[in-house]
């Protein structure tokens, strides 16, 4: 299998299936107010000035697709906090890549709105993927997609993409 025939989309695609249940806005925003500390509906609510209606819905699926927990801080009146699970906690990078990429394509005019210090070391972290066998900088155009054990059966190939595109079959 060419590194071309992965560049067609197929059922089961990883990046697909983590964009159903996290690629929508405030689902993002949701998980970046969480990653700082913000767990509580009020602030949510507050701080993305996102609607009640809105922020219950999102928070609810979170919680069901194993993100968030719901956890009761209050008994009397009765609420709850959201606090990212370990599931949660791994999305961690996915956000700071995102915030890394907005500060360099999207400038503030006074610089990145948030930074992020590394607390073993006191400095301020600039987030870059590394690869963990080298310590060399991931970029795109450093890897190759090849195929992994899930890749199934429903990769199209270039040339039946293009005969099919043709009306042959």
């Amino acid at each position: 299998m060419t590194e071309a025939d992965l560049s067609h989309r197929f059922a089961g695609e990883s990046v697909g299936r983590a964009l159903e249940l996290v690629g929508e806005r405030w689902t993002l925003l949701i998980l970046r107010e969480a990653f700082f500390g913000v767990t509580r509906f009020g602030q949510l609510a507050r701080n993305l000035n996102i609607p009640r209606p809105t922020l219950s819905a999102r928070l609810r699926m979170l919680v069901d697709v194993g993100l968030l927990d719901r956890v009761p801080y209050s008994q009397d009146p009765q609420r709850h906090e959201y606090r990212l699970t370990e599931a949660g906690h791994e999305l961690f990078a996915a956000i700071v890549v995102l915030m890394r990429w907005g500060d360099e394509h999207l400038p503030h005019p006074d610089g990145p709105p948030i930074v992020l210090r590394h607390h073993p070391c006191g400095q301020f972290v600039d987030a870059r993927l590394i690869c963990t066998h080298c310590g060399d900088q991931i970029t795109a155009r450093n890897v190759t997609p090849e195929p992994g054990p899930g890749v199934g059966t429903n990769l199209a190939s270039p040339a039946a993409s293009h005969d099919e595109s043709l009306g042959h079959r």
